[in-house]
């Protein structure tokens, strides 16, 4: 058969030769040791936290060793594409810190561009071209149906299933058949015309998970489909090759493309890549693992981060905790250091599935967001509520030295030990909120409803707002006495029969009174920030009518 005839008929015109395209694309100029690596996400719109996972991953690789990180977008199936997911994708990345050099709306050196593939279909297509005129790849005509009834038979003689040996039908066409086909206008896909054998195995070295064996491909993939966009496996390994990537670093669920991918790196003539797999996030759900679902787990979307408002580098200051062994115990040591001062090493990255837990998450972001000033808290807050607050959330900002205040207050800016009640922004809004109007109580009252209108009107007959917190607080003990609870706590430990409580119980009323919460910072100071008109409407507010008389 003539196959440089056959290239022609398939994909007719000049391309240009496959060296101009090592010559545009050239080897990068970079430091010994540098790697190359990127992200390549498809623009579907859904970004998650396997993605953050391998990005981080493949941004600390790339920058600790002195090397490049480029975003790419895989947008060729553009059935699956949706409007705005590269921007949603660029935005979520870049809210967790990750600084890419190049890429897709990035900016930076766009020599190795341009960076969605649909837009450099005339490579893919030149390179095509070229395996067909080598009787490397071949037009199919098989249908959908066809395709259809193939698995089917396949699955009943309990073979394998795909198009490969017997069964690639298309293979074994003749020339006369071939351009009776293309003369019909029948749609046909280009298949690789595979090399590899089932019955051989292939020793290679994952970067992460060291030597593993896999089976040689022996299935004729498609590489270009019938519009003449590629497919993933085709453009994937020509853009890492003209690209220059160096490292992949990809989820363990593409181990099982790995064959494919190796055998189109050997027939393009190209040098591989070093790939590193690394293993799936998994939760706990009962008594067993399993791995974070899209369907299942709302916390597997970047998305649900950004609504809650999880500190970034909390976020990935646990990712790291996962990605390398090491780093831990790093960060124990140097809290107050950069994260990029951490050193990254792929091969102490788990060989199996990481475990997330986002009851640890919550625990490091509280640490995180307790080390925070209040100014730095605010605009933190400041920032998520502009995204994501209710316009009663945005009105707290109106007045700064109040808000700092409150946040002060309740972070123990001022005190010798910081508080740790913010886990997230959203979280954090409401907390505060009772400095910004007092609703219904959260926390209901342990005293009958006789007894907490007498605490309430006896405090408020001796309240003033002036007091500073030994004269406040003595007053409180002075009330508790009155009412027959033990004014000392120590009195109460010794003798809790005596008493229908203690101070502590008395001050749990006033402060349910004026915040509608059990457990709150100091109340004296949330007395001094609310002031002592607004304090009093809602002490007074808490009190029966007859008793607000």
């Amino acid at each position: 058969m003539d196959y440089r005839k056959l290239a022609e008929r398939l994909l007719p015109g000049q391309y240009p030769e496959l060296s101009y395209f090592e010559e545009k694309y050239p080897p990068r100029e970079l430091p010994k040791g540098a790697e190359v690596t990127r992200l390549a996400p498809s623009p579907t719109g859904f970004i998650h936290l396997g993605n953050l996972f391998a990005a981080i991953a493949n941004e600390r690789t790339a920058h600790t060793s002195g090397g490049i990180l480029y975003l790419r977008i895989e947008d060729t199936d553009a059935k699956r594409k949706v409007d705005g997911a590269v921007e949603a994708v660029i935005r979520a990345l870049r809210y967790f810190d990750i600084a890419f050099d190049e890429g897709a709306e990035i900016g930076g050196d766009n020599s190795y561009g341009p960076w969605y593939q649909r837009e450099r279909a005339e490579i893919y297509r030149a390179y095509a071209k070229d395996l067909i005129g080598r009787g490397l790849a071949y037009p199919c005509f098989c249908t959908e149906e066809e395709l259809a009834a193939l698995r089917e038979r396949q699955t009943a003689e309990k073979k394998i299933t795909g198009y490969y040996g017997e069964y690639a039908r298309c293979r074994f066409l003749s020339e006369e058949e071939i351009y009776a086909a293309l003369d019909a206008g029948k749609p046909y896909v280009i298949r690789l015309r595979s090399g590899g054998n089932a019955e051989h195995k292939l020793s290679f070295h994952d970067e992460i998970k060291g030597d593993i064996t896999v089976t040689e491909n022996d299935q004729d993939i498609v590489i270009l489909k019938s519009d003449g966009i590629p497919t993933y496996h085709f453009a994937h390994a020509i853009d890492d090759h003209l690209m220059r990537t160096t490292l992949v670093i990809r989820g363990e669920e593409w181990l099982a493309s790995l064959p494919i991918h190796l055998e189109l790196f050997d027939v393009l003539g190209f040098r591989r890549p070093k790939y590193g797999h690394n293993c799936s996030l998994q939760k706990m759900d009962g008594g067993t693992r399993r791995k974070l679902s899209k369907r299942k787990d709302p916390e597997l979307s970047l998305e649900f981060y950004r609504k809650e408002g999880y500190f970034p580098r909390a976020v990935k200051v646990y990712m790291l905790t996962l990605l390398n062994s090491d780093f831990e115990e790093w960060y124990q040591r140097f809290p107050d250091q950069p994260l990029e001062t951490f050193r990254f090493q792929v091969r102490k990255m788990g060989k199996s599935g990481a475990l997330f837990d986002l009851d640890k998450l919550n625990d490091i972001s509280a640490n995180e967001l307790s080390r925070l000033s209040a100014e730095e808290m605010a605009e933190f807050l400041r920032a998520w509520t502009e995204e994501y607050g209710t316009e009663a959330q945005k009105k707290y900002f109106s007045d700064r030295e109040y808000l700092l205040k409150v946040l002060g207050l309740c972070m123990g800016v001022a005190g010798k030990k910081r508080r740790k009640d913010f886990i997230t922004a959203s979280q954090a809004m409401d907390k505060i909120a009772y400095f910004f109007g007092k609703g219904k109580n959260t926390d209901a009252y342990r005293v009958s409803e006789q007894t907490k209108n007498q605490i309430i009107s006896s405090f408020l007959a001796r309240y003033d707002g002036t007091d500073d917190a030994q004269i406040w607080f003595g007053k409180v003990k002075v009330l508790a006495g009155e009412l027959g609870f033990a004014a000392e706590m120590k009195e109460y430990k010794a003798a809790p029969e005596k008493y229908p409580g203690s101070v502590a119980d008395i001050a749990e009323v006033l402060r349910i009174a004026a915040t509608g919460y059990a457990n709150t910072p100091d109340l004296w100071s949330i007395m001094q920030i609310l002031g002592e008109e607004e304090t009093r409407q809602r002490l007074q507010a808490e009190l029966g009518e007859e008793d607000a008389k």
